[in-house]
C-alpha cells in the first residue's frame, strides 16, 4: 500500500526520476519518512531496511573513501530498486592554525598522560573531506534518487553535476534565512533541522548558536516562506511527533535517534547502553569531538572541559586529538571520550528492526491525514 500526498503512487521497482517532482518522489513512498544519515552509526543495511519498508533510507558518505562509497552503493543497488538518499558534508576545509593546534594538544595532555598515551603523537590531516569531484565520479554511475547535503551546498559546478544526472537535492536549514538561501540556489526540498536534533548542526550562514530554535518553532516559519517541500527534523522520535509534524505543514519527517538501537544500525555497544540509560536525558551541543557544534549525551570530557570550547580546532580537525583518547578509553569499556550522538528525545529508542520502526512511523503519518 502506498500513501499519496498529491499524486498517484509510482512503482518502486524500475523507479524513474523523470518527469517527477520532489513532491511526487515523496508520494511514491508508503509515507515520506526519511531516515537521517548517521555517519559512524550505520552503513547500507539500515538504508536498505528503511527504503524496503517504504520510507526513504539514507547512506551517510561524509566519512567514506571513494572505494568505500563504491562498495556501499553497489550493496544498495543489489539490495533494492526503491529510492534512497546519499548524504555528504560540504564544509570549507579550514586553513592550518598551528597555534590553535598546540593549545588543543595542551588541553588534552592530562588525559593522554592518564591513559598512557604520547601527546606528541597526535595525528594530523584533513579529517573529513567535503563533497568533491572524486565522490561525484563514483555517485554518477548510480544516480541515486536523492542526494542531500549538510552545512549548505557544494560548489555550483558540483551542484550542477548532481542535478544534471537527475538526482533531487535536499539540504539542511537551521534558520529561515538558511532556508531562503537554499531555495534560491535551487534545492528541491529543505530539511528544517530543529535544535533538538542529534549529531551535527547543519548551520552554515552563521556560527551564532543563539539563532538556533526548536523544530516546532522553526518548521512553520520555513513552511510559510518557501515554495519547496519542507522535511521536519529534530526531536521527532515517536509516532506522536510524526503526526504533529504533518499537522504543522511538513511534507515529510527525518528521523535519526529512533534508529540508533535498531538491529541494522552499527551503533557501538557503549553508545547503545548510553542511549538506553538515564544519561540520555541530558544532551548538549558540543564542539569537542569534531570542532563543530553537535548534540550528544553529556559524558566525562564534556563535563570537565565544558561542552563548547574555544580551544578546539576548527571542524573537522578536532577529531584527530580526541580519537586516540576515545580508542584507549573504549578499550577499557569507557565512553569518556566517545561522541554519543543523540537527539533530545531518546526515551523511546528500541532494540528492534528498522523495518518495524519505519512501519510504525508510516502508520502514524497515514493516520494524521
Amino acid at each position: 500500500m502506498c500513501f499519496s500526498l498529491r499524486c498517484a503512487c509510482l512503482p518502486l521497482n524500475g523507479f524513474s526520476l523523470h518527469p517527477m517532482s520532489i513532491h511526487t518522489l515523496l508520494s511514491s513512498l508508503r509515507a515520506p519518512i526519511v531516515q537521517a544519515p548517521m555517519a559512524g552509526a550505520q552503513n547500507h543495511r539500515l538504508c536498505l531496511a528503511v527504503s524496503e519498508a517504504g520510507g526513504l533510507g539514507s547512506l551517510p558518505a561524509a566519512m567514506l573513501s571513494s572505494q568505500d562509497l563504491q562498495t556501499e552503493l553497489m550493496a544498495l543497488k543489489a539490495g533494492t530498486h526503491a529510492p534512497y538518499n546519499v548524504n555528504f558534508f560540504c564544509h570549507t576545509p579550514p586553513l592550518p592554525d598551528p597555534a590553535r593546534d598546540a593549545r588543543w594538544q595542551q588541553t588534552l595532555a592530562p588525559y593522554y598522560r592518564e591513559l598512557g598515551l604520547d601527546a606528541d603523537s597526535i595525528p594530523s590531516g584533513p579529517g573529513r573531506v567535503p563533497f568533491n569531484h572524486d565522490s561525484a565520479d563514483v555517485l554518477e554511475a548510480f544516480k541515486p534518487a536523492v542526494v542531500s547535503f549538510h552545512f549548505g551546498l557544494p560548489t555550483p559546478d558540483l551542484l550542477a553535476r548532481v542535478k544534471g544526472w537527475g538526482s533531487w537535492v535536499m539540504s539542511s536549514a537551521t534558520t529561515v534565512q538558511e532556508a531562503l538561501w537554499l531555495q534560491a540556489q535551487g534545492v528541491d526540498a529543505i530539511i528544517a533541522q530543529g535544535l533538538e536534533a542529534g549529531g551535527h548542526r547543519g548551520m552554515f550562514l552563521t556560527d551564532d548558536l543563539s539563532t538556533q530554535i526548536g523544530t516546532f518553532a522553526l518548521l512553520p516559519q520555513i513552511v510559510n516562506v518557501v515554495r519547496v517541500p519542507v522535511i521536519a527534523a529534530g526531536g521527532i522520535a515517536t509516532t506522536q511527533g510524526v503526526a504533529a509534524a504533518r499537522q504543522m505543514g511538513a511534507s515529510g519527517v527525518q528521523i535519526g535517534t529512533a534508529y540508533l538501537c535498531s538491529h541494522e544500525a552499527t551503533t557501538s555497544a557503549l553508545h547503545r547502553a548510553a542511549l538506553q540509560s538515564p544519561a540520555a536525558q541530558h544532551t548538549a551541543l558540543t564542539n569537542l569531538f569534531s570542532g563543530r557544534p553537535a548534540r550528544g549525551i553529556v559524558n566525562r570530557v564534556m563535563r570537565e572541559l565544558g561542552a563548547l570550547s574555544q580551544q578546539a580546532p576548527a571542524f573537522p580537525l578536532a577529531t584527530a586529538g580526541i580519537a586516540p583518547l576515545r580508542a584507549a578509553a573504549e578499550a577499557q569499556g569507557l565512553s569518556d571520550f566517545t561522541p554519543l550522538w543523540s537527539g533530545q528525545n531518546a526515551a523511546s529508542v528500541q532494540n528492534i528492526s528498522a523495518t518495524d520502526i519505519t512501519r510504525d512511523f508510516i502508520s502514524a503519518w497515514q493516520a494524521a491525514d
